[in-house]
């Protein structure tokens, strides 16, 4: 199992080089394999609008992305593999890749809900959907941060989702599906999460990156994507903003190009990395998060200790200005406004990545 304080050297090699700073280091990755990195939407962007897959569809094909992906089971009308296979001619016909996903399969989560059975059912169940909706991935989560501090902390409910995982093997294999564990939440630091992959078994099971959710784990999303780039499948991505605060560091996730990540040099590695994997934007604005990293209450979910790469976390907190949390405006419905606020993020996400040149539905 991959040991939280130590990072392999191979996943090092090479790296020094490959950060040249500028997006010209990106195209020219790209040119190589006469490739553009694909850009599309995580519905959860825009879960104010309550869309079911339909429209979700109208939605990405106005938007001119590449892929969309369809993160709750909710989303759909209903599982039958009729309407399935017509959400799926559906989306063909607008040239709209669909990616599917679900949420926690830990049967010990403080996550985990019976809405879909049992976690093996659920996982089959998600299983049969992705199969379906000939989606190459089946998104899951393990929990939340809530989970470090459960009884045998964040290792147990490892352990608990590892043995779900390795029961539908044979099922996701036969499937053609891949099972994309994401760092969910604040549950797992990416070292953890390869830990997982390992003991579940890295032929069906790889990674949907959050790059918001890293910075939830003590890390640099650059890092992040360093450790886990060679094991994505999928992406659910963010901008942020880290600040040192009163009880330690508070984040606030932003719209693409709003906060700190320095995208040109994530995407340059991204596209060596995992060139295949879609840029899903996934934007979740308008809050602040802090983590009391100066208590020691905090610490109980860290008994092993800081982790690797928190040095560098650290390192983007002190370079970032505070930023208030976002007021609805007084006077206004409140779900037309979130919903109105919610497109807003995406859309100008949408347009920051296509600034730098992702995206292939429409390019030059």
């Amino acid at each position: 199992m991959t040991d939280l304080h130590q990072v392999s050297r191979r996943m090092f090699r090479g790296t020094a080089a490959a950060f040249t700073t500028g997006w010209s280091g990106v195209r020219a990755c790209l040119a190589q394999s006469n490739r553009r990195l694909q850009l599309g939407i995580d519905n959860f962007a825009v879960r104010a609008m309550n869309w079911k897959a339909e429209a979700l569809i109208d939605y990405a094909d106005q938007l001119n992305v590449d892929s969309l992906f369809i993160t709750d089971l909710d989303a759909f009308e209903n599982h039958t593999d009729e309407y399935l296979r017509r959400v799926r001619a559906y989306a063909e016909e607008k040239s709209i890749r669909l990616f599917v996903g679900t949420w926690s399969i830990c049967p010990t989560s403080e996550s985990f809900k019976n809405n879909w059975g049992s976690a093996d059912e659920h996982l089959s169940l998600g299983i049969r959907i992705a199969k379906t909706l000939r989606s190459p991935v089946l998104r899951v989560v393990l929990g939340s941060n809530r989970d470090r501090l459960t009884q045998g902390g964040i290792q147990a409910r490892i352990a608990d989702t590892v043995e779900v995982l390795r029961r539908a093997r044979r099922n996701a294999l036969d499937s053609g599906v891949k099972i994309a564990v994401e760092n969910h939440a604040g549950d797992m630091h990416s070292l953890e999460l390869l830990g997982l992959i390992e003991q579940a078994g890295e032929d069906f099971v790889g990674v949907n990156l959050d790059a918001g959710n890293a910075t939830w784990t003590l890390e640099d999303p650059l890092q992040n994507l360093e450790n886990l780039g060679p094991h994505v499948l999928t992406t659910s991505l963010r901008d942020s903003v880290v600040w040192d605060s009163d009880s330690g560091v508070t984040i606030q996730w932003t719209a693409m190009g709003e906060g700190a990540v320095d995208w040109p040099t994530y995407f340059q590695r991204f596209a060596q990395l995992c060139p295949h994997a879609p840029v899903n934007i996934e934007t979740i604005s308008g809050f602040n998060h802090e983590l009391a990293i100066k208590g020691d209450e905090f610490w109980k979910g860290w008994p092993q200790g800081k982790p690797q790469g928190y040095d560098k976390f650290l390192q983007l907190a002190h370079r970032g200005q505070a930023r208030q949390a976002r007021r609805r405006p007084q006077g206004v419905d409140p779900q037309a406004d979130e919903q109105q606020y919610q497109r807003g993020e995406l859309e100008r996400s949408l347009a920051y990545c296509r600034s730098i040149g992702l995206g292939i539905r429409g390019a030059n």
